[in-house]
């Protein structure tokens, strides 16, 4: 492995009983990258970050993490990373501090270096004032930022989050990405994350799209919106589904429904936005034009949003995880 990647992956594949929730998958994460993984539920997320975490056994192809197969070298691949789980993890009836000290005892981290890190790390997180309370009296954004911190505390070359802001406020959020940004500039540790939040993947230096096990595409976010091309024309109807066959049967361009609204992307929105209103039997309640987001891309390459997708049954990754998580030392 090149010395400037920490994660390669090639034709990484997982299936359950016959059914595939990864499609031979390749790519590779730089030091010091945040890469970032976008997809529905069931896209085949969370049994990606499983496998590199040796957490899940891949059907076939090969992934290496920080130099280490996931396979053959599972104890030294653990030891090199750092893992936020998608699910709460924390004993809730230790104190911060201990469960940290914990954490400390099973990585290793020599005593000496504990009374130095722990208080770091807290400090890190903004719960210094806190590491004497149970997590049972933590706020569900004080939890997750303590997984941060446990994640941290041995110093991993690659930190995985999966879905580390999922269920939190938008104000919690933003400062979980504050932690984020500032441990790529402090820790320089890779940061491998998986969300279904568009403005989450904005952060990310590159975003691989994956859907239905498949990924379709990797770039950075604005190539991803630069490489779709023009504008996003976003209308309401009195008949959206008479106004969508309209669209399509005079200007041979589809129309999708999101949020009961439709949207078309179109080269040069102005010169057509005045077209579409004269041409458009239907009467139109509203209209508005827009520069693509990366919800935009998503629609585009598959058809239909990402928040629409439901849990398909797959990717139990998760469960797995839980089962095994006891065993995993």
């Amino acid at each position: 492995m090149g010395s400037k990647t920490t994660i390669e992956v090639n034709e990484l594949k997982k299936e359950y009983n016959g059914l595939a929730a990864v499609r031979g998958i390749s790519f590779n994460v730089a030091r010091g990258e945040v890469f970032g993984f976008l997809g529905p539920n069931g896209a085949g997320k969370t049994t990606t970050i499983s496998m590199l975490c040796t957490l899940l056994r891949p059907t076939s192809g090969h992934a290496t993490v920080n130099g280490f197969d996931v396979t053959r070298d599972k104890l030294a691949v653990r030891r090199s990373i750092g893992l936020v789980f998608q699910d709460p993890s924390l004993d809730e009836r230790l104190t911060a501090l201990e469960n940290l000290k914990f954490h400390a005892m099973i990585y290793g981290v020599p005593k000496a270096d504990r009374g130095k890190r722990i208080p770091e790390v807290l400090e890190l997180v903004e719960l210094a004032g806190r590491q004497n309370d149970p997590v049972k009296t933590f706020s569900g954004g004080m939890k997750r930022r303590l997984e941060l911190a446990r994640g941290l505390l041995h110093r991993p070359k690659v930190l995985f989050l999966d879905e580390p802001t999922l269920g939190l406020d938008p104000q919690t959020r933003h400062r979980i990405w504050e932690y984020v940004k500032q441990l790529k500039i402090e820790e320089g540790i890779s940061i491998f994350l998986t969300t279904h939040y568009m403005d989450e993947a904005e952060n990310c230096d590159r975003i691989a799209i994956i859907d239905h096990g498949h990924i379709i595409a990797i770039d950075t976010p604005e190539e991803l919106k630069e490489n779709i091309g023009g504008e996003v024309i976003m209308l309401a109807t009195k008949d959206n589904k008479k106004a969508a066959a309209e669209i399509r049967e005079r200007f041979g361009i589809s129309a999708v429904e999101v949020n009961g609204d439709l949207s078309l992307q179109v080269a040069d929105g102005n010169h057509f936005m005045p077209r579409l209103i004269r041409g458009l039997e239907t009467e139109i309640t509203s209209i508005s034009l827009r520069k693509p987001t990366l919800e935009d891309v998503f629609l585009k390459m598959t058809g239909r949003r990402i928040r629409d997708e439901k849990m398909e049954g797959i990717d139990q990754a998760k469960t797995r995880v839980r089962a095994k998580r006891g065993r995993s030392r």
